[in-house]
């Protein structure tokens, strides 16, 4: 679904644009109650059974949208409970960060083979043959699965010369490559925190927007409003995902009007983390260590950590681009506060580090950001000023595509040393990450650079993007084509880093 105009992105769209709206108001608490009826008016439901639970879901999407915690459906509570606590600039997310409304999930069978419509009763019902536990059975001519007995092995399905037998899995599930989806006694889904890593899969392959999570844009348009000098650091994958008049000259002017004192790129701190993770790999690979994995997405390393803690120290140390930059940023103005805009629901979390609540202070979603620009009115058209960003060179700038982390290190590496040649391997899912760490605890990866993404096609493909993946790859490589300095090593701020260090 994603990069389609579905119900679930527009409801999703109108809880941030009125969360927004009313943080930029400042209207009283008790006016939050109103909110459920302004993006469900009406006596019809449109949706579901009800029009009382759909207010009811989008009233915990909007608890969640002002960063509070989802409410049990079973006691009375005013939708506006614990708002004081949290109506604070100072507030961080309290986890859990992704959260499912158990009375918006339609319980969803977890997995399951199904005969359709297409059976046609052959003579030869191969999949009677292959079944290992004869759960197969011919019913009135057609083939019939006894849910009971089936292991879910799919032999049947590959054996069916009509294609007539589907597998059908939760979306959610599906889409999580930890496997942290599971289910309360209820059958509805469940997410288990100790395997869960806030990849945000789960809540942009829902079908019933039951899953979303916290937002910090309260916090964060309070903060604005009380006089904070507000910096706004944009990641590298904001190209195109504001809009098709939205130029990357566009993007300064465009959050300045917002009310933010100042914008920088991350793309500078991308190229930054490049060259400490190549001068890294140089320095120990293969002899200190087997292999270097990139540790730029949050997802991805946490998962490392928990399912891989033997070979977890290959994972770099290095500072993501998102913390090098606010740092760069406080270096030049301590007393501002800085806000991650990007397409990553992971970055919350990795912001509530203690190592890193000092450098970010909030971390928002592009499509949370669409949310303020719709509550103040603000569209871009051919007259909008254009600032354009200088900081960074091609290769930070391409850190969001799949590929192009271990692009912009082997460049640096090669910069550094030129006769080096440094085999690469990269996965863009988490389920392909757990199979290429496999691979290199098994020993067969040593001496490679490995990229991992948690999201399909890599950061353009998070949780809070707006614009379809391949679009999104398409406008960077433009935008990459255009940079006037192409190697990480051709960044002037790395000389000012190695100043300040020296």
């Amino acid at each position: 679904m994603r990069g389609v105009y579905t119900p679930v992105t527009k409801i999703r769209r109108k809880v941030f644009s009125e969360v927004a709206r009313f943080a930029y108001e400042e209207k009283d608490f008790s006016e939050i109650d109103k909110i459920p009826y302004r993006i469900i008016p009406g006596e019809i439901a449109r949706y579901r059974d009800s029009v009382f639970k759909e207010r009811a879901i989008v009233g915990e999407r909007i608890r969640l949208a002002m960063g509070l915690p989802v409410r049990s459906a079973d006691r009375h509570a005013p939708l506006r409970e614990g708002i004081e606590e949290c109506a604070t600039p100072e507030t961080y997310y309290t986890p859990p960060l992704v959260n499912v409304i158990p009375f918006a999930c339609e319980a969803c069978p977890e997995t399951a083979f199904y005969v359709t419509d297409n059976c046609r009763g052959c003579l030869a019902h191969p999949c009677t043959a292959v079944c290992p536990v004869q759960a197969v059975s011919i019913i009135d001519g057609k083939s019939a699965i006894d849910k009971d007995k089936c292991v879910r092995c799919g032999r049947c399905r590959e054996a069916c010369p009509y294609n007539a037998i589907v597998h059908f899995s939760r979306p959610c599930a599906k889409a999580c490559g930890v496997d942290a989806i599971e289910s309360d006694e209820m059958g509805r889904a469940k997410i288990n925190y100790d395997k869960c890593v806030s990849c945000g899969m789960c809540l942009v392959n829902c079908p019933f927007a039951a899953i979303a999570d916290k937002s910090q844009i309260y916090q964060l348009i309070r903060s604005m409003k009380e006089g904070a000098h507000v910096i706004a650091e944009i990641a590298p994958a904001f190209v195109g995902q504001l809009g098709p008049l939205a130029e990357p000259e566009n993007i300064k002017p465009l959050l300045k009007e917002l009310g933010f004192y100042d914008v920088y790129e991350v793309a500078a701190g991308a190229d930054i983390g490049a060259v400490e993770e190549a001068k890294h790999f140089l320095e120990n690979v293969p002899d200190k260590q087997p292999f270097l994995a990139t540790s730029c997405c949050p997802s991805w390393a946490s998962m490392a950590k928990k399912l891989f803690p033997d070979i977890a120290h290959c994972v770099s140390e290095g500072r993501t681009p998102m913390v090098v930059t606010a740092h760069l940023i406080k270096e030049k103005h301590p007393d501002a506060k800085v806000v991650f805009i990007g397409p990553c629901a992971a970055k919350k979390l990795e912001a509530m580090r203690k190592s890193v609540r000092s450098e970010v202070d909030f971390v928002i979603t592009f499509e949370e950001l669409m949310g303020m620009m719709a509550a103040k009115g603000i569209t871009l058209g051919e007259d909008t000023e254009k600032e354009p960003f200088t900081d960074a060179t091609a290769a930070g700038r391409g850190y969001p595509v799949s590929g192009g982390v271990a692009e912009a290190i082997i460049g640096a590496a090669k910069t550094i040393n030129p006769g080096i040649t440094i085999p690469t391997e990269r996965a863009d899912s988490l389920s392909e990450c757990r199979k290429m760490l496999t691979l290199a605890r098994a020993g067969k990866r040593n001496g490679y650079l490995l990229e991992g993404m948690a999201c399909p096609g890599g950061c353009i493909g998070g949780a809070g993007t707006v614009l379809p993946t391949q679009k999104a790859a398409t406008a960077i490589k433009k935008y990459k084509e255009q940079s006037e300095k192409k190697n990480a090593t051709e960044n002037p701020l790395l000389r000012q880093k190695d100043c300040a260090d020296s």
